[in-house]
């Protein structure tokens, strides 16, 4: 009996051996979808990130390309097209300041037909018209900005310089008149009171007015805002020799020419070199020639020398004959 028992656990013992196997194949079977379903999945997952980042990045470089797409109609859009009024203003600005002049009517044209343009919108375009002479249309787009805003100091003194251009000098000086009451009761940083009192200066001095003109540029030079112009001495000069004050116009000279001695230093170029140094030789010549009324033949000599000597340097021989023939004079 103990024999059969013992033969029974063998058996059974061998049974569960072969058994066991099996079902550890079978666990193994089971196991490994699941392992290929997970690593299905995150291909799956990271695929749909990277075409997210894909299409991200695709949309962000079509809007920085120029926006050019067509309507249902097969009507062109164009980054122009959606620009605004403010928009046309400034790049009409940019075209006028450019020398595109024709092109910068155009924008600031579209600026002020918009409806809400600013006055300076007219201006701007005031002084396109203006340069490229077309006078009537500029006086029309200066005259509604000064009906827009009256105390407009820019278009005052740019409608007086259109009047300047046509020969109108008297309206043009009530315009710098206006301007520099604007300029007083609404300052702006485009002008300044020295341009001003040397601009009425000037009309002052080409309507005859010695002494208002000569009180004009003596206001501009006394002006601490911006640069001191040599042509501001050189015309004071001009308007004191008309009344037959040679010594004041003399010093006048004298400091016109030491103000482009000292442009002539921060020249940029040639041309502008030679240009500066053409003034100052002009300047030499009138003083030489009011010394010499003042019967100073020493101070006219030395002016004709220092004459002669930028002539030499310029190569104008023309200049340098006729120089050279009133040295001949003083003899």
């Amino acid at each position: 009996m103990k024999k059969n028992t013992s033969k029974k656990n063998i058996a059974a013992k061998k049974t569960a051996t072969r058994v066991q196997p099996k079902i550890n194949k079978q666990e193994k079977s089971v196991k490994q979808p699941c392992q290929n379903s997970w690593s299905l999945s995150i291909y799956i997952y990271w695929f749909i990130i990277l075409f997210f980042i894909a299409a991200t990045f695709y949309i962000l470089g079509r809007s920085h390309s120029s926006i050019v797409t067509t309507t249902p109609n097969n009507v062109e859009i164009t980054e122009e097209a959606l620009l605004q009024p403010a928009d046309y203003y400034e790049t009409g600005k940019t075209k006028l300041l450019a020398g595109n002049i024709e092109e910068a009517i155009v924008d600031l044209t579209t600026a002020i037909d918009s409806g809400n343009a600013a006055i300076e919108a007219y201006i701007l375009r005031g002084e396109a018209y203006m340069q490229s002479a077309d006078y009537r249309k500029a006086l029309a787009d200066f005259n509604t900005a000064i009906e827009k805003d009256p105390v407009n100091a820019v278009a005052y003194y740019d409608r007086a310089l259109l009047n300047m251009r046509m020969e109108d000098y008297n309206t043009a000086l009530n315009d710098i008149n206006n301007a520099l009451a604007a300029q007083t009761a609404q300052p702006t940083q485009v002008l300044q009171m020295r341009d001003l009192y040397a601009k009425r200066g000037q009309l002052n001095l080409w309507l005859k007015n010695w002494e208002g003109a000569i009180a004009d540029y003596t206001n501009s030079l006394a002006r601490p805002d911006g640069a001191v112009s040599a042509s501001v001495y050189a015309e004071r000069a001009e308007a004191y020799t008309a009344l037959g004050n040679y010594a004041d116009a003399i010093n006048d000279y004298a400091s016109a020419i030491r103000v482009i001695s000292e442009q002539i230093q921060g020249a940029t170029s040639a041309e502008e070199r030679e240009s500066l140094s053409s003034q100052a030789m002009s300047y030499f010549e009138k003083s030489a020639a009011l010394n010499l009324g003042l019967g100073n033949k020493d101070s006219a000599r030395s002016d004709l020398e220092s004459a002669y000597t930028i002539a030499a340097a310029l190569s104008d021989t023309a200049s340098m004959s006729r120089i050279q023939s009133l040295l001949s004079d003083l003899q």
